[in-house]
């Protein structure tokens, strides 16, 4: 059977999950197999009313909704493709995005109690976007035109539903995208193919194919962490309960109500989950945590010396998440580190390179960590110079992470292999966020460091003015906030004189570290 979604559809049909509701969404009912794929055809009818053809690029601005995986599903269905765009986002990062991927159709939801879409969508620049041809919001059909553009309501109801069409699992599927959104943007291209097989090796490596495992999806589908566990639990045959953003009494409630035995999501989650009701997982079989909150580890310890059953992940949007998982039945010290066993068992490669020889590492030596395998993505779109630099010869991606092997075969991922921050769970290049400041009136340069306040990453930043120049820094941070998502927005701006650098091989060279612990002293005398 071909690598496709529709052979996803087909495979489950034919298999015990059939019978299985395969998801049912925040406060709504469940759906079935017969029902999702009518919603799937509907929604692939509904694209090609759009104007949408093979291999066009359909933006998807949606929080998660059961409309984000059938137009994921629609779009496949037809040869599309998915350019996941973060909600988080805001108009400069949208249109980046856009413009990037060559968008033809942009699907956003008017607005929420967070952000209004629509007002940040009529702020795009429409004539440096010649792409972009129609828009569509989800839950209002009387919203204005935008700059002449009519706004569509993406409704799939009065379409009759398109069966499987002619699509080849090389079809490029879904565009994510990874740091450089304000600069050079990088969106990594998976096709039908590399995405469907990853469903299909998460399933019964993770034990999504349990006759009565059940996932909660509280991650945002626009990433891989919420999408990739989505998919692998609906090529075992679990039900989905769609959580629209991740809230903890929702959470709760569900995972409660429907025995929930599969959880993917940060420190953070698991914790508030733990301390508001342990019973809540009382049913899990795995909790699959991202290690995004400095400072956490004695806590997640506690929790898995009590029983709950705890183990890092490692991925990338290149690799997919939950490309591996730490093996239950590792001590805990070892189940709590990021990485594990791959889902691809065999069929991938995990090697190690020391960065300074060149050389491959022996097992419990740490290096650059390096992949290949069948679900590798297929290079960044229209960057060929960036693929060439992140994938060798022989096919394998570096990673940039550093980690090591374990003489058993499993990995451990250390950190990133560099100075990207983790914020609110999305790895983000400082240079993203430096590159606003130095946009703002007043600002001649800018540097990002990561600091930790209040048990959570923040991005803390400091600037040079121009010479005569008195930029004030919540003038700054406000520039940044009308074009950065929130999480992005550097907790202080501060200005000084000059960087702290020093001589190297190659000229000046700005000491991070340095910075770092400006930051962290600025913080303890400004609380």
């Amino acid at each position: 059977m071909p690598l496709t979604f529709d052979a996803l559809i087909a495979e489950r049909r034919a298999g015990p999950g059939a019978a299985r509701p395969v998801m049912t969404p925040e406060g709504g009912t469940p759906l079935s197999l017969d029902a999702f794929d009518a919603l799937v055809g509907r929604a692939a009818a509904w694209l090609r009313a759009q104007g949408i053809e093979r291999h066009d690029r359909v933006a998807v601005w949606l929080p998660n909704h059961p409309h984000w995986l059938a137009l994921l599903f629609g779009a496949a269905r037809i040869g599309a493709t998915v350019a996941a765009v973060n909600t988080r986002y805001r108009t400069a990062e949208l249109h980046h995005i856009l413009s990037s991927s060559g968008a033809k159709l942009l699907i956003f939801e008017s607005g929420d109690r967070h952000a209004d879409f629509h007002a940040m969508t009529a702020a795009l620049d429409l004539a440096t976007l010649p792409d972009l041809k129609a828009l569509a919001a989800i839950d209002s059909a009387d919203l204005p035109p935008i700059q002449g553009i009519p706004v569509t309501h993406c409704d799939f109801d009065g379409f009759d539903p398109l069966p499987p069409q002619d699509a080849q699992p090389s079809d490029p599927v879904i565009l994510f995208t990874t740091s450089g959104t304000t600069s050079k943007p990088k969106l990594v291209m998976h096709t039908q193919e590399t995405l469907s097989l990853h469903a299909r090796y998460c399933a019964p490596a993770y034990g999504f194919d349990a006759p009565d495992a059940a996932y909660l999806a509280a991650m945002p589908l626009c990433g891989v962490f919420g999408l990739n566990p989505t998919l692998g639990a609906f090529a075992g045959g679990a039900p989905i309960h769609l959580l629209t953003a991740y809230a903890l009494a929702p959470a709760i409630g569900i995972a409660k109500a429907q025995a929930i035995t599969h959880f993917f999501g940060s420190d953070e989650m698991f914790r508030q989950m733990w301390d508001a009701d342990r019973t809540v997982f009382s049913h899990a079989r795995i909790c699959g945590f991202g290690a995004f909150t400095p400072g956490m580890g004695a806590t997640l310890r506690g929790m898995a010396e009590e029983g709950l059953p705890l183990c890092g992940v490692y991925g990338a949007s290149e690799l997919h998440a939950i490309f591996a998982i730490q093996p239950p039945t590792h001590p805990i010290d070892q189940r709590l580190q990021g990485g594990g066993r791959t889902a691809g068992g065999d069929t991938v490669s995990v090697r190690v390179r020391d960065p300074e020889t060149g050389e491959l590492c022996a097992p419990d030596q740490p290096g650059v960590l390096e992949v290949k395998g069948p679900t590798n993505f297929t290079g960044y779109f229209r960057n060929p110079e960036a693929t060439a630099k992140a994938v060798d010869p022989e096919g394998y991606f570096r990673s940039g992470d550093a980690g090591y092997l374990r003489p058993d075969g499993t990995f451990v991922y250390l950190a990133r292999n560099g100075d990207f921050l983790r914020l609110s769970g999305f790895l983000t290049d400082p240079a993203e966020i430096e590159e606003v400041l130095e946009s703002a009136d007043g600002v001649a340069r800018a540097q990002v460091v990561g600091v930790t306040h209040e048990g959570r990453a923040r991005a803390f930043a400091f600037i040079l003015p121009k010479p005569g120049a008195s930029p004030d820094p919540e003038t700054v941070r406000t520039h940044t906030a009308d074009r950065l998502a929130h999480y992005k927005v550097p907790l202080r701006v501060v200005p000084i004189e000059s960087f702290p650098a020093t001589e190297s091989a190659n000229g000046l060279k700005i000491q991070k570290a340095k910075l770092r612990d400006m930051a962290e002293a600025h913080l303890k005398d400004h609380p």
